[in-house]
């Protein structure tokens, strides 16, 4: 399907007439990833699938769970993609003269700090992206994991420099290319220490020596036998630590959190939205399925236990240190690393309950997060024919929100930077400021919406497996969080506004396009309406876990 996508980009070109290739690359792109949702939905239905089909001599492993994300990233993908494929814009017009064609795009107000239109490998970058992601959750060996995670994190270094004339954006991308090229000798060590003591690349093969090991153990004489220390659990455990310790680089987990807020606030928005979700669904179903086969154990201690202690500190960095934020986009970024400390809370009890909460709060943080970045972006679009107000001198002076000064200063690819910046945003969209109230008590856990059964199955799950300290830290944490969504809400909705229409731009006949608003009811309906419709959904996820337990 790479090969034959990248055909179709080829015959995209050769067809264009206006020359808007990226426009045109990432509505090709959208087919694209619609065919490849279809095909994986087909493969659920294959025989045997519950087992695990082996594929290209065993370097990848066919199953429910990478399947059934395969989809998913798919139909997350398309709606990124979105941002790319569609004018955000659109002109009422007022002629009269065509009835069926009511709005109509111009330039001169679409490609306003849209650099992103000329970007024209920004699809082909996606795709390869998506394709290592695809590998990595396939992965069942060594070789495929290593190479499967360099070719989705060269795609991410190249996707967060691809706005070559933002000074910040070059300057994240080659933070988070440094920081990633650490991780990636991490896990370079790890995989060579597994290699050099048990003599074997295949992942299946450390599954049943980690398996098999206390039946050895109990044999009579073994101690005495020279290979006893060559499968000694000692070498195995140290390189899972390793190898966590670089995944946990790459997903910004707690204390390896140092890098995200940099790189979240410097790229444009549009970028953050991509690294923020797809890299970290991949990375934890790839943990996931080794954290389920191997079970080894060094003095009564378990190597997931990494786990816990990541997510203790993820739960209190994330939290408390979002408190001090004043950029909108470091909130972001912390408010995922506290997310991400529930989700390792969820992945170190290893147990059926906590499978499901990890796997249901993945798909509705991912849902969330989403939505959040998707309404951040999409209301840098709506002031565009708004200006700031202030009072100086008992006089109301306005400025222009988008100037030649602050082109500088790369508003142009995200416009909302600060939080003060909503201030009031109630009284200028009321329906968008509704539904980023939504998705920050999504965030931070307001019953019925989707968010809250999240964190009530970790919670559930973490004080089954007698895990109640990090439980009752969970809780404290998610309690404090809640200050500065509350603080943002408060912003938009309580506070007077600073903007104003400038009439001297069409007559604010600009209105927003459908390909943002849709995409944004659907996501926001998904977390308002989960309440409605739940069984079928934790049904599902709960049939998952109990294949992946072997049950």
């Amino acid at each position: 399907m790479t090969i034959v996508s990248i055909i179709f980009f080829i015959l995209s070109c050769a067809v264009n007439l206006k020359q808007h290739f990226a426009i045109l690359f990432s509505r090709t792109f959208i087919f694209i990833l619609f065919s490849l949702s279809v095909l994986s939905y087909k493969i659920l239905f294959l025989d045997d699938l519950s087992k695990g089909i082996s594929i290209f001599g065993g370097l990848f492993n066919i199953t429910y769970i990478n399947s059934t994300f395969n989809i998913f990233i798919y139909l997350l993908s398309l709606f990124i993609i979105l941002f790319n494929s569609y004018y955000p814009r659109n002109v009422l017009r007022n002629d009269g003269y065509n009835i069926f064609s009511k709005f109509t795009v111009s330039k001169n107000i679409s490609n306003t700090g849209d650099e992103r239109y000329r970007i024209t490998e920004y699809s082909l970058i996606l795709l390869f992206i998506l394709t290592g992601g695809q590998f990595l959750m396939a992965s069942s060996d060594i070789v495929s994991v290593f190479l499967s995670i360099e070719l989705q994190s060269y795609g991410l270094y190249i996707l967060c420099t691809t706005y070559r004339n933002s000074e910040t954006s070059t300057s994240s991308g080659l933070t988070y290319f440094l920081i990633g090229g650490l991780a990636s000798c991490f896990i370079l060590l790890s995989t060579s220490l597994l290699y050099a003591n048990s003599g074997c690349t295949s992942l299946e093969s450390f599954y049943i020596i980690s398996n098999i090991y206390e039946s050895l153990e109990n044999i009579k004489g073994y101690n005495s036998i020279s290979v006893y220390n060559w499968y000694n659990s000692y070498y195995l455990y140290i390189s899972l630590i390793i190898l966590s310790i670089g995944f946990l680089i790459k997903i910004s987990a707690a204390p390896f959190h140092f890098w995200s807020p940099d790189v979240y606030d410097g790229v444009p928005t549009v970028v953050t939205t991509f690294i923020s979700i797809l890299p970290k669904i991949t990375i934890l179903i790839f943990i996931l399925d080794i954290v389920i086969n191997i079970n080894v154990n060094l003095y009564e201690e378990n190597w997931t236990s990494i786990f816990i202690v990541s997510s203790l500190l993820s739960l209190v960095i994330g939290t408390v240190l979002g408190l001090t934020q004043t950029r909108i986009k470091r909130l972001f970024a912390y408010s995922t690393i506290s997310h991400i400390g529930f989700l390792l809370l969820a992945l170190g009890n290893n147990s059926r309950e906590s499978i499901q909460a990890f796997l249901f709060y993945l798909i509705q943080y991912s849902v969330s997060n989403l939505n959040a970045f998707f309404i951040l972006i999409t209301i840098g679009y709506s002031l565009y024919t708004y200006v700031y107000k202030e009072n100086k001198n008992n006089k109301t002076e306005v400025y222009e929100i988008v100037s030649e000064e602050d082109v500088k200063k790369e508003l142009n690819n995200s416009p909302i930077q600060y939080i003060d910046q909503l201030k009031g945003y109630f009284y200028v969209n009321p329906l968008l400021s509704l539904s980023l109230a939504i998705t920050l008590f999504s965030f931070a856990g307001v019953p019925p919406l989707i968010g809250f059964f999240a964190k009530l199955m970790v919670l559930s799950a973490s004080i089954d497996n007698e895990y109640i300290f990090m439980s009752i830290v969970a809780i404290l944490t998610s309690v404090i969080g809640g200050v500065y969504y509350l603080a943002i809400i408060r912003k938009i909705f309580f506070e007077d506004s600073i903007y104003t229409i400038n009439n001297s731009k069409y007559n604010n006949n600009i209105k927003l396009s459908s390909s943002l608003t849709i995409t944004i009811s659907i996501l926001t309906s998904i977390m308002m309406l989960f309440i409605l419709i739940p069984t079928e959904f934790l049904n599902f996820l709960l049939i998952i876990s109990m294949i992946l337990l072997n049950y």
